[in-house]
This record gives structure tokens, sequence and C-alpha cells, in this order.
């Protein structure tokens, strides 16, 4: 469904916002081609004009001499320089080349005092995403999740493509703040789609390697960014697939459980007929019929004529205990996996190496995830991974700045425990809500997510204030959110819910076994994929008269 693409979208402000290595321009009237004709390497020749930072180490970005100082190219001059008058950056910054050829900071220069707005860029989006989240996710409750998602693709294909030719600073944030919002919406409605129809038995499996699709965009993104080096055609390139992306969702297949609970039963049973013929079973089509899906939906179908709003979801005891224990996580993962991924620059390594080796961890993390989402159920996997990625955050505190490559490896290891997280949260979440309220649920929490991705790069100023300080909170808030998912229940094999008073019954006060799906059953359930390629596991069928209102669980 175009998820490697959507993690570029997330990611893409490293490479299209990167800092080039940069120092106040030369006066007008002391350009390095004006003064070819003295005999000193370029580099020297500059310190005549601009003092070197507090580190010693390279050239100030935000400050130069008042007048030229010439007596600092002699070799042995061993003058006070602290003493000499400087200005800023009276005649703009010359950025260095080597490693982007233009990006919005180069272009825009968004450096020194107007060095906030380079990081508003993501703040911005981030926004857009929180915004999608809760307007998206309301309308595919009330229109479906196909159409939604449908119309999410085409925005983002529109406005990222437009983004890329933003004339201004100002027009480029408005457009990010609309392509966060298409981004939420293709994320909550692939999900749910995936979640709906998948059986319940393979749903981690499909929920964990559709995960794996944001691994290569992040991958993807490092060497299409490697390539290109200029913010407009990486942010041209990146969002184009979208359109890709909008055609063939045309053969996306829309959630029966949505149509069934919405009165459009007609169209629910083409959908699980379809189904039934792609993957062989025709004796299916006979047997399944509107009188048999009535019967087993009918609890639902009662309980849909009512409206939900965010309310319901903190109305009842079990939906209440779930949605904050959810909120928690959501917050957490994403703030944590977002103050990690979103500062590459400052692990003095290649940023396109960074990329990459970042995007590389997820494999192994993903594939651990997988295993303790198949034998240790979601709750489990959940609580371990944010546990284990606040003790590796907590251990980078104690080792020395100067050992940069265990710092390196740490970092590594934690964004890759916090990738498993938001892989085990993504599929957990879709679990525990309803079916008639689940968009809204996923939209709400999913808010969470971005207010914590918001407030991740804010939380690195604090590294002035004290260096480890930024590690701590994101360390704290992980162990947080760790005691948090241990009150969650658990749901492993176990059917998914279509109403609140479904979720009132097993969670309310304990979660029992796992019970049998009973009734009219394609066994395992209906399996549609992207582009409605399908399988159905072994199908029974029952007579209405011995069913028992089970829901689509059955089928």
């Amino acid at each position: 469904m175009g998820f490697a693409d959507l993690l570029e979208e997330n990611l893409l402000n490293n490479f299209v916002s990167g800092i080039p290595a940069h120092h106040c321009s030369l006066p007008t009237n002391h350009s390095l081609h004006n003064l070819s004709h003295y005999q000193v390497e370029e580099k020297q020749f500059i310190k005549a004009f601009i003092p070197m930072d507090s580190s010693g180490t390279r050239l100030d970005r935000c400050k130069r001499y008042v007048e030229p100082q010439w007596q600092l190219l002699l070799p042995n001059n061993t003058g006070n320089v602290s003493e000499l008058q400087t200005e800023g950056c009276l005649d703009g910054w010359t950025f260095d080349d080597s490693e982007f050829l233009a990006t919005t900071v180069s272009e825009w220069e968004l450096v020194c005092s107007l060095r906030p707005l380079k990081q508003m860029i993501q703040t911005i989006y981030m926004g857009g995403v929180l915004a999608g989240a809760i307007i998206f996710g309301g309308l595919s409750d009330r229109f479906g999740r196909r159409s939604v998602l449908m119309w999410s693709y085409l925005q983002l294909g529109i406005l990222g493509c437009s983004s890329a030719l933003s004339p201004s600073y100002s027009a480029y944030c408005v457009f990010r703040f609309l392509s966060g919002m298409a981004v939420s919406g293709i994320i909550l409605n692939g999900v749910s789609l995936k979640v709906e129809w998948i059986p319940t038995k393979e749903r981690t499996l499909v929920g964990t390697l559709s995960s794996f699709f944001f691994t290569f965009g992040q991958m993807i993104l490092a060497g299409l960014a490697y390539w290109l080096r200029d913010w407009r055609k990486l942010q041209l390139v990146v969002c184009a697939p979208m359109f890709l992306f909008f055609s063939y969702s045309w053969w996306y297949v829309e959630s029966a459980r949505w149509l069934v609970l919405n009165r459009q039963s007609e169209e629910a049973l083409k959908s699980l007929h379809r189904v039934a013929r792609i993957n062989g079973k025709p004796e299916v089509v006979d047997k399944l019929t509107l009188e048999v899906l009535h019967s087993h939906m009918n609890k639902e179908i009662e309980s849909s004529r009512s409206t939900y709003t965010a309310y319901d979801l903190l109305k009842t005891r079990a939906m209440r205990r779930i949605s904050i224990c959810l909120v928690v996580v959501w917050f957490s993962t994403s703030f944590a996996y977002y103050g990690l991924a979103m500062d590459l620059q400052k692990f003095g390594v290649s940023i396109y190496q960074m990329q990459l080796i970042f995007g590389a961890v997820d494999f192994p993390a993903k594939l651990m995830a997988l295993g303790m989402l198949t034998y240790l159920g979601r709750r489990v996997s959940q609580a371990t991974c944010l546990f284990v990625s606040a003790v590796i955050i907590f251990a980078n505190i104690f080792v020395p700045t100067d050992m940069q490559t265990t710092r390196t490896v740490l970092a590594c290891l934690g964004k890759g425990f916090t990738s498993a997280s938001f892989t085990t949260v993504y599929l957990y979440t879709g679990e525990l809500y309803p079916t008639v309220i689940r968009q809204t649920g996923m939209g709400f929490v999913s808010t969470m997510a971005r207010i914590g991705s918001m407030a991740a790069p804010a939380v690195l100023i604090l590294d002035e204030v004290f260096p480890a300080l930024p590690s701590m909170v994101y360390g704290g808030s992980a162990v947080l959110a760790g005691c948090f998912a241990c009150f969650l229940p658990e749901t492993l094999n176990i059917p998914l819910p279509d109403t609140i008073e479904d979720v009132e019954e097993r969670w309310s006060v304990t979660s029992p076994a796992p019970r049998k799906e009973e009734g009219v059953s394609l066994k395992e359930g209906v399996d549609i994929c992207v582009g409605g390629v399908a399988s159905t596991e072994d199908v029974t069928l029952k007579e209405p008269k011995e069913a028992e209102g089970t829901g689509l669980n059955a089928l």
C-alpha cells in the first residue's frame, strides 16, 4: 500500500532540510576571486576573515571579523584572537556543497538566528499528521476505509509534488502540513483494512511483514538522497509514486465488516463472494447469503445504529483502560523513535550511511518482534520492547562522548527496539478497538503519537542545560509506557471485537481464554491483500438457525 514511501515522507526532513557546513560570506570587496593573487591556500586565507568556533576545530558559522586579520596568516602568530572585533553575517552565508547540493536550509538561509525555522518544518509536518489522525479517523468510520485511503493517496501526490515547487518557506510549510494530513490518512486506513480482512492467526505475520516496507523506505530514502542531493528533486521523486498507488487503489476491496455495519450488506456479500471465487471456494458463494450474514451480524448491526464519538473511547470501563494505556504507549514510542531518528548529523558519520544503518537495524528487530508476537503475545512484546529501549537509551548516557562508535551502536539498537514497538502497537491497537469505532480509536491514539513526534525534537534543546537530559527524558518516557503496556489485555488468537459491548464482555474484569469461533465461517477468515489478491482458509458453513451472533469473526 505504498508504505515504503510513507516512511520516506516522515524522515524526509533529515535530507530536505539537512544543514551543510557553512560560514559567513566574505565582504563583497574581499571575495576570494579578487584576492586570488595572494599565494595562500583558500582554507588558510578564510581564517583572516572568519574566526574559529568555541571548539577550535572549525570555522564559526555565524560570525566574521569586522576587518581582515592578515596577521593570522603568519605561521608563528600567537595573537589573542578573542579580543578581535566580530560581526554577524551581513553578506549572507557560503554553504559547502560536498554533502548537499541544495537544501531548504541553504536556499532560505535557515541558520544562526533562523535555525529554529529548520526544525519548525518537521514540527509543522507532524502537526499535519496529527490533524489528519483526528480528521481522517472519523471520516473513514463514516465514509469507509477504501474511499478515504484513495483520497489520501491523491492528496499526498498532488501536495507533495507541489512542495517541490514551493517559491518560499511559508508556502513549503503549508504544503508539508497538508501532506502530513494525507500521510496520516494512508497509514490509519491501510492498517485498518489489513486488520479487518486478515484472518486472526495470520494477522501477526502479515502485520509484521507489512512493517518491513517502512524499513525498505528508510533504506531507499538514503539511496535517493545520496543520488540526488537536491531537496526539490528528492521531494518530487519521493511523492510522485503516490499517483501510481492512487491508480491501483481502485482495485482495493472495502472492509466487509464496515459495509455490514453501515447497512451495505449487499456490497459486503459481493466482496465475500469475490474472495471465495478467487480462492477457489465456489461452494461458499451458494451457501453464504444475506440471511446467513445478518444472522451472525445481528448484534453488531443493532449496535451500529448508534453514533460513536471519541467520548465513547473513555465512557466505559474496559474501553477507558485500553485507551489510557494506548495513549501513553503511542506517545512514548513516537517520542523516543523520532528523538533518535531525526538528528542523524550528530553522530559524526555520513548522514547517508546513518540513514542506511538505521534502516538495516530494523530487519533483525522486527523479525524478533514477529517471534515475540507469535509466541509470547502482544502485551509481553509491547512491554519488552519499551523496557529494553529504555535500558539502551539510559546506557548511552554513561558512554563517553569520544567513544563515538559505541554511542552510535547503542543508538541503533535503541532505534531498532522503538521500531519494533511501533510494529507491535499498530497491530495491537487494531485488535483492541471494536469495528464500530476502530478508526476513531486509531485516530485518537495516533494523535498522541504525533504530539510525541512534535515534542521529541524540542527536547534536544535540553542538552544545552545538561548533555544527558534528553536521553533521560526519552528513556524515562519509555519506562512509563512499558508500565502502562502491562495493563493492556492480551489479544493473541482472539477474534476481533465488533462492538463496544464485545470489548466490555471480554476485558472489563479479566481477559478470558480465546473463545471458539462458531457458526458461518470461512474458518480462519477472509484474507484480502493489496489489489484484491486473496486467499481463504478451509471453509465451513452451518445453517443460519444453528448460528449464534459471533459476527464476521466467524466468516
